[in-house]
Order: C-alpha cells, then sequence, then structure tokens
C-alpha cells in the first residue's frame, strides 16, 4: 500500500481523547468506543445505513420496555419530561432552540410537511436542489415537475462537489425553495449551509435541509447558518432507531405558513370539551389554545416513546464524546480509504479532504462485483447498482480500514 500504516495510526491516537463520564454509557467513553457497543461478528462499515445501537440504549429501553409490562419491576415513567429531555439535548446538538423543534416520523414526512406548509403544487414557484441531496427526494421533486412546478437541479462537479456559482445561477426571483442536504448520502459532499442561506435569501427563497447524515457525525449550527426548514431521523449517526425523527422550522419564518396539518399534540395552553356530560356548553365541540413554537403548527399525532426512551440515552452519548471529537478521530480512516482506493484507480466521487463519515466511489456494476468478495472477508458496506460507501463510526478502528482494503481488489474489477 502506498501508505504507511503506522503514520495513520499515530495520526489517529493524536484525535482528542475524551475523558468525560457518560452517565448514558456506564463507562467512561474515549475513542474507538468499542465498549460502548456489542461486539460484532463482523467489520461493520456501514453506520451510514443504519447505525448500530449503544449497549446503554438497549439496557435503557430494556427497562422501558419492562415497565410497559407493568410487572412492577421498574418505576413510572414520566414521558413529558423523557421527551423534554430528548429535545433538549438535539437542540443543543444542532445549534436550535427547542422551540423550534418537533418530534416527527422521518426526514422525508418532514420534507413533505415543508412542501405542503408551503403550499406546493398549487402555489408554484421554482424549486432549486441537487445531484448531492436525498436520492429519495428525486422521486417527490420529479413528482412535483410532472404537475407543473419549475424544479432545477444543479450537478455535480467531477470531483463530487456542489458548485456555488451554479446554483447562484439557478436560483432567480421565482425560486420560492432550495432543497438541499447537509450532508450528501451519495458520496458524503458536505455543504456550506451560511453560503446555501445567502444566495436563496437574497431572492427571497427559503432553504430546507436534509440533516440527517449530518446529526451526531458532522458540527451544524442551523441558526448561525440561517436554515429556515430541517430535518433528520434518527436512526443513523443519532444511534436511535426508525420511527422517530426532528423536524425544524427557524422561528422567525414560523407564522408565515398555514399549519400543513392538524394534529392533536398541535393543541396547547387549555383543551376544553363542550359534548360531554356536565361539560359547559360552547360554541363548538371543544375550545382551545395552540402550543407554542414548531410543536404547535406542524407537530404529528403519537410519538414513538421507545424512541425517546432509546435517543434519551443515545443523545447523551455523543454529547459525552463531542461531535468535533468524534469528526477528529474518525478523519485519518477516510483519508487512508481515500488515498489507498485512489492509489489503486478506482473513481471517487468524495472530494478528497471531506470530513463526513461517507466515503463513496463508482465502480459499474458494483453489486455483481463486489458482495461476494467483501461477504467472503465479512465486512459490511454499503454497495450500490454503480457504486459503494463506506462509512466510520465510533467503534471503528484502522483494523476495519485495512480489513476492507485487503477485500478489495488490488484494481478496480473490469
Amino acid at each position: 500500500m502506498s501508505f504507511t500504516r503506522r503514520a495513520l495510526v499515530t495520526a489517529a491516537a493524536a484525535a482528542p481523547v475524551i475523558a468525560s463520564a457518560a452517565k448514558a454509557a456506564q463507562v467512561t467513553p474515549s475513542l474507538p468506543a468499542k465498549a460502548a457497543f456489542a461486539r460484532m461478528p463482523y467489520v461493520y462499515l456501514d453506520s451510514g445505513s443504519t447505525h448500530p445501537m449503544p449497549l446503554a440504549a438497549r439496557t435503557a429501553l430494556e427497562e422501558y420496555l419492562r415497565y410497559k409490562t407493568r410487572d412492577g419491576t421498574t418505576p413510572g415513567y414520566d414521558m413529558d419530561r423523557k421527551e423534554a429531555a430528548v429535545m433538549r439535548r438535539f437542540a443543543a446538538l444542532v445549534g436550535a432552540d427547542p422551540s423550534e423543534l418537533c418530534f416527527i416520523q422521518s426526514t422525508t414526512m418532514g420534507e413533505n410537511l415543508v412542501l405542503k406548509a408551503m403550499g406546493y403544487p398549487q402555489t408554484g414557484g421554482r424549486i432549486v436542489t441537487d445531484a448531492a441531496h436525498f436520492f429519495g427526494s428525486f422521486y417527490t421533486y420529479g413528482e412535483l415537475g410532472k404537475l407543473g412546478v419549475d424544479v432545477a437541479t444543479v450537478p455535480f462537479t467531477k470531483d463530487g462537489a456542489i458548485d456555488y456559482g451554479q446554483m447562484a445561477a439557478a436560483v432567480n426571483d421565482k425560486t420560492r425553495l432550495v432543497a438541499i442536504s447537509a450532508v450528501s448520502t451519495a458520496n458524503g459532499f458536505e455543504h456550506d449551509l451560511k453560503k446555501v442561506c445567502d444566495i436563496a435569501h437574497a431572492h427571497g427563497a427559503y432553504v430546507y435541509v436534509d440533516m440527517v447524515h449530518a446529526c451526531g457525525s458532522t458540527p451544524i449550527d442551523l441558526r448561525a447558518s440561517g436554515v429556515d426548514f430541517a430535518a433528520s431521523s434518527s436512526y443513523k449517526w443519532l444511534m436511535g432507531d426508525f420511527g422517530l425523527g426532528f423536524l425544524y422550522v427557524r422561528k422567525e419564518v414560523q407564522d408565515k405558513f398555514p399549519r400543513p396539518w392538524w394534529g392533536y399534540h398541535q393543541v396547547g395552553g387549555h383543551f376544553t370539551t363542550h359534548v360531554y356530560p356536565f361539560d359547559t356548553p360552547g360554541p363548538q365541540d371543544a375550545t382551545y389554545g395552540y402550543d407554542p413554537g414548531a410543536t404547535g403548527r406542524f407537530a404529528m399525532g403519537t410519538t414513538s416513546w421507545t424512541g425517546a426512551v432509546q435517543l434519551d440515552s443515545s443523545l447523551g452519548f455523543i454529547e459525552a464524546l463531542t461531535v468535533p471529537a468524534i469528526q477528529a478521530y474518525r478523519q485519518p480512516m477516510m483519508d487512508a480509504v481515500q488515498t489507498e482506493l485512489r492509489r489503486r484507480g478506482y473513481e471517487p466521487m468524495t472530494p478528497m479532504g471531506t470530513r463526513t463519515p461517507l466515503v463513496a466511489f463508482a465502480l459499474k456494476d458494483a453489486r455483481k462485483k463486489l458482495p461476494a468478495l467483501l461477504d467472503k472477508a465479512n465486512v459490511k458496506i454499503t454497495v450500490s447498482q454503480h457504486r459503494f460507501r463506506a462509512s466510520m463510526s465510533v467503534f471503528n478502528d484502522m483494523n476495519d480500514v485495512d480489513r476492507l482494503l485487503a477485500a478489495l481488489p488490488a484494481s478496480p474489477p473490469a
């Protein structure tokens, strides 16, 4: 190999070592955080698809499930307090105020709520997105295009980035929304959110950000960047599970949009019925107020309590490690994969020096050529039709990188 393993290990060891205690993990967290996770029977370099659950989160979830059986072995749960704690922790993680957040089912749900609140497709107005956005959103904007919405997509540059000159040229005074991913699921490209917001806001457009690959892995500050809307699920770098996510709506824009739907969790202040025995008569079935902030405008119905219990633990674990330290720790591993596979002649999709947890390469018919080799080596990564992607997390180390590189052919298979 062209890189020196000793130098890379030295670089990894030089990354910040975390010494603060993690109540959620029941151990003093350090990197690599192998003790915080189950011993896996394979090299797992696919946390960008679904992140393993920390052992402490599993313990918290098991305790909650015992409570749900009402077997008397665990005390009661104040889930309002638990949800509030999760919201505070997530707000601190992404640079938001808790009043700017509400629980949702998924990232895609958040994006659709934003589109509905803005009146799409009926109201029209250009939408600018890019090739780095979540591929599931290609379907969303493709369908809006069929309904007559003017949708413009900024392509990747040859090195896997988005050119802001091209984006600025695509955004005009008819643009109402710029929709992007903070970190691209395709190749890990990281947007300069402040620059995107400056481009959009100069034309009176709003900015929506899919932040699912940034939250918990890469520093992000929504308010400082000027982002108007953002959404994330919790099963990736937040180390949670499916079915619980977050929608961010900047406080300055909350009153500019109607409620895209109505859900009981939007109700706040008072709720008084007028239809049951002994009720005070009223002009309608019930009188009520609205919860302040994003919850009062966008909240859904029932929240996943198992998701909230698990997230309370895993968010505490991430807090103890700190996102900058996580990022610094994994960077030598990311650079090692980039350097060696480029040397072997693989076609890079990720810009060199990218500081996110995802690194991707293009390979024609990758899904036919790589799975058997990776299975034989007991290595798990994402393999798509014509590309493959590795993702590094807090439990990985340079030995995992060595296993991946040993499993991949010395040159791109024909």
